[in-house]
């Protein structure tokens, strides 16, 4: 069985929820600060220097370091933090191991992967190869809300190039789509619901945006699309308004998701979408866009080719051929690659598991991708 096992058992079994903008109740399993009193003692045992970097409160990055004396850095990057754990239908912290398969919260996003890179930190420091690559470890905090981790990490942090963490199946992925979001308000006047003329509807109000932002996406879907990653587009995923069902509402609000193609500016996108909404015969009213709270461009295949053909190589030799595909969500990457470092996204477990009622992932899997990892980092 792969050292990588025990690993995701540990990691598992230590809760790091991220609230995603909430206000919470019960909040003892929040934050990741868990994980990272985890990882700061794995780094420690092992022998390998790291640090770790305050973002928020509770709510710390970490980097640990190999130094082989080379001239070339890789950097692995992997977040701490998973999304909330209601309505699963197992023990979201239990690691319980069945049928080749283990499962909890983050067992697949992205907790495995992070196992597997502890597991080869540990195997270079033991062994001491020839050859081998700089790897830095940077284990970053909030990924899944609004990606602060990595961009502390990215003013910080140098290599020649990187791997992402994400469940990829094995696949390399050399491009991804960006997003942005924020929220749109309108406002209205409240009354008593037995007399609604003497008010004005908020939510009446944020009905007639929402239509019209249903149009915007279909006029983004007549702009030429990217062959691997189709066109942008725009969802409201949330809407709140209103105090009670007596009261005529005087405020709404919408949150929006924008996803962005390689080379759209995230910081442009709500001025778009404005300009779109005060031309539209149906909005005759105010409303109010308020700050982006979520900035991730898209990642751009063009300046990976010699990490992608590297990693090809490695998994090449592990399980025979290799696939670079494009996908739809955002990553950590894109951050990194922004700040000049060529990155890619790699790693065990499939997408469709994220975030499930019963995640789980594939301890094939993560043998395999230990080996392939090992031997991108020691096979220069």
């Amino acid at each position: 069985m792969s050292p990588a096992v025990s690993l995701l058992q540990d990691l598992v079994r230590l809760p790091s929820i991220n609230p995603m903008g909430r206000s919470w109740v019960d909040d003892r399993h929040l934050y990741e600060f868990r994980v990272t009193d985890y990882l700061e003692q794995f780094f420690r045992d092992a022998g390998l220097p790291c640090e770790r970097q305050l973002v928020l409160p509770n709510r710390e990055n970490i980097i640990a370091r190999y130094d082989a004396g080379s001239a070339t850095t890789i950097l692995l990057e992997v977040h701490q933090d998973t999304v909330p754990v209601e309505a699963m239908k197992i023990d979201p912290f239990g690691g319980e191991i069945r049928d080749g398969k283990l499962y909890g919260r983050g067992a697949c996003d992205v907790k495995g992967s992070m196992a597997v890179m502890l597991a080869v930190m540990r195997r270079l420091q033991r062994e001491r190869p020839n050859g081998a690559a700089n790897v830095v470890l940077a284990c970053a905090v909030d990924e899944e809300h609004t990606f602060t981790g990595i961009q502390y990490l990215s003013r910080i942090l140098k290599a020649d190039m990187a791997i992402v963490a994400e469940p990829t199946m094995l696949k390399i992925v050399d491009a991804h789509k960006g997003v942005v979001r924020w929220k749109l308000r309108t406002a209205g006047r409240a009354c008593h619901s037995s007399a609604p003329h003497q008010g004005i509807n908020a939510i009446y109000r944020m009905g007639m945006i929402v239509q019209a932002i249903e149009e915007f996406n279909t006029w983004l879907g007549t702009r030429p699309a990217q062959p691997r990653l189709g066109g942008p587009t725009i969802s409201v995923g949330r809407i709140e308004g209103g105090v009670s069902v007596n009261t005529v509402p005087d405020d709404c609000v919408i949150e929006i998701d924008r996803r962005l193609l390689p080379g759209e500016d995230p910081l442009k996108a709500p001025g778009e979408l404005e300009a779109f909404l005060k031309q539209h015969p149906a909005i005759n009213f105010p409303f109010t866009l308020e700050p982006i709270w979520l900035a991730c461009p898209a990642l751009n295949p063009d300046g990976s080719d010699a990490l992608v053909a590297m990693l090809g190589r490695a998994i090449d030799g592990v399980i025979g051929s290799h696939e670079v595909i494009a996908v739809p969500f955002g990553t950590d990457a894109s951050t990194l690659a922004e700040a000049g470092i060529p990155s890619v996204v790699f790693g065990p477990g499939d997408i469709a598991q994220a975030h499930t009622n019963d995640e789980w992932i594939s301890l094939e899997q993560l043998a395999l991708a230990e080996e392939i990892l090992y031997r991108v980092v020691t096979e220069q």
